[in-house]
């Protein structure tokens, strides 16, 4: 199997793919954005690409949102939640002291801002397109940063020193996918998710309400709804849902049915393992067999109205 990923390489996403089940062989590829990864997938360059999805701390990665409400669908097929840890490093020699300029990914900045200031107050922070991308540029003798904020990967990929270790603020967690070409959705586990866009008929008032409702009359719990821009004209919005279930329970399946009534399109993008594997809690009235013996009373009575 070929995977991408968001590169280059020493980035957390590379972290995640690793901790995946990979096969000896499988190859890896680091691309530069989120875009290359996914379209890599889509020209059947690779069999999958593993993007981040969302940071406890800095929220969802819009570029990833916003690629897979438009282009050729793909589906998420895994998630992974691995721990968020920074270091500051630098090239060998280096001392505390001696960092005036310091490159990172605006992300890592933010979770690590407190740090930065109780120990390097006269630093000036510099953005990266990713916090591999600084070590790199540090790596490879850029006269811009003396050191770079960075994953415990990049130091041993690019031979720098650990100038700090931890330096992040908070605990934090950052959600990655594996996104693949569309294909039957594997078997329920019992602790799912689903992943879906909802894209409105028109801007009016109650129209989010109507879009929620289908969830929630069937007992179906969202763990993330997101409010995207679609097109140039104001006011005309997707909505990124993830919710708890299969698309092969019933509930989950009705309320997909209920979304395809009420709004412009529907993109289902995949029932999946969750990463925690937290079971859902579920309502009174909403399991399968609820849902089936209400289709055969209702089967019952159609067929008696006929005799």
């Amino acid at each position: 199997m070929r995977y991408a990923y968001l590169g280059p390489s020493g980035t957390f996403t590379e972290a995640a793919l690793r901790s995946m089940p990979l096969a000896q062989d499988d190859e890896t590829t680091p691309f530069p954005t989120v875009s290359a990864a996914l379209d890599s997938v889509r020209e059947g360059i690779t069999d999958g690409a593993v993007v981040p999805m969302e940071n406890s701390v800095e929220g969802s990665v819009n570029a990833t949102l916003d690629e897979l409400a438009v282009g050729v669908r793909l589906v998420i097929a895994h998630e992974v939640v691995i721990p968020v840890a920074f270091d500051l490093v630098a090239p060998g020699g280096t001392e505390l002291p001696d960092v005036r300029r310091v490159a990172t990914h605006p992300h890592a900045e933010a979770q690590c801002r407190d740090w930065v200031a109780r120990h390097l107050p006269d630093a000036l922070v510099v953005p990266a397109a990713s916090t591999a991308a600084a070590a790199e540029a540090v790596a490879h003798g850029s006269a811009d940063y003396d050191a770079a904020i960075a994953g415990p990967l990049a130091a041993s990929t690019y031979g720098l020193v650990v100038l700090a270790r931890g330096i992040q603020d908070t605990d934090a967690h950052t959600r990655f996918v594996l996104l693949t070409p569309p294909g039957h959705p594997p078997e329920p586990t019992g602790h799912d998710k689903t992943t879906l866009v909802a894209y409105m008929k028109e801007d009016r008032t109650g129209a989010l309400l109507e879009i929620l409702e289908q969830f929630a009359t069937r007992g179906v719990n969202l763990t993330r709804i997101e409010s995207r821009p679609v097109g140039a004209r104001l006011g005309n919005y997707c909505f990124s849902i993830d919710c708890e279930g299969h698309v092969a329970d019933a509930r989950v399946g009705e309320a997909l049915m209920g979304l395809h009534r009420v709004c412009a399109d529907v993109r289902y993008l995949g029932s999946y393992a969750r990463a925690d594997g937290q079971a859902p809690i579920m309502a009174e009235s909403t399991s399968n067999a609820d849902f089936a013996a209400a289709q055969r009373w209702l089967t019952a009575l159609r067929g008696s109205s006929r005799s």
